[in-house]
C-alpha cells in the first residue's frame, strides 16, 4: 500500500535550526504563522480566535529510522513512547489555540518545529472532559 500526501501551506516560526528549536509546544512561546495555499482558505470558515485546534505538519528533517532512543530521564524508550521528531513517518501534532485568523493565515503561539514546516492539516481540536 502507498499513500500520498498533499501539502497545504506551510508554517512561519523563529527557528531555522534544529538546535533552535524546542523539544515541545510552549502554549506561551512565540507567535508563530500558519500560512494556508490560497485554494484552502474556504476550508477557515467556522475557526474563531480562542479555539483549539490540532496541526498536522511534516518534520521533513527527521530521521526515519529511529524506533528507539536513550532518553536523560527514562533510559531506552520506543520511538512511540516519545514525542521525538524521529521516527517512520515524521508528522508533528499539536493541539492549541488560535490566536488570530487573518485571510489564509492563522496566528498561534509556542509550535515546535522549523520555520518553513509543510503543513499537513488542521483540525478541530477534541474537547476532553
Amino acid at each position: 500500500m502507498n499513500a500520498e500526501l498533499k501539502f497545504i501551506g506551510h508554517i512561519s516560526t523563529p527557528y531555522n535550526t534544529i538546535e533552535e528549536c524546542p523539544k515541545n509546544i510552549d502554549f506561551d512561546g512565540p507567535l508563530c504563522q500558519i500560512s494556508l495555499d490560497e485554494e484552502y482558505k474556504p476550508g477557515l470558515t467556522g475557526l474563531k480566535a480562542g479555539q483549539r485546534i490540532l496541526i498536522l505538519y511534516w518534520l521533513e528533517k527527521a530521521e526515519r529510522r529511529v524506533i528507539e532512543k536513550e532518553t536523560k530521564d527514562r533510559g531506552l524508550a520506543g520511538t512511540f513512547a516519545l514525542r521525538t521528531p524521529h521516527r517512520p513517518n515524521p508528522i508533528g501534532a499539536a493541539v492549541i489555540p488560535i490566536v488570530s485568523i487573518e485571510n489564509c493565515v492563522v496566528t498561534v503561539r509556542g509550535l515546535d518545529c522549523l520555520s518553513g514546516t509543510p503543513l499537513i492539516d488542521i483540525k478541530p481540536a477534541i474537547k476532553l472532559e
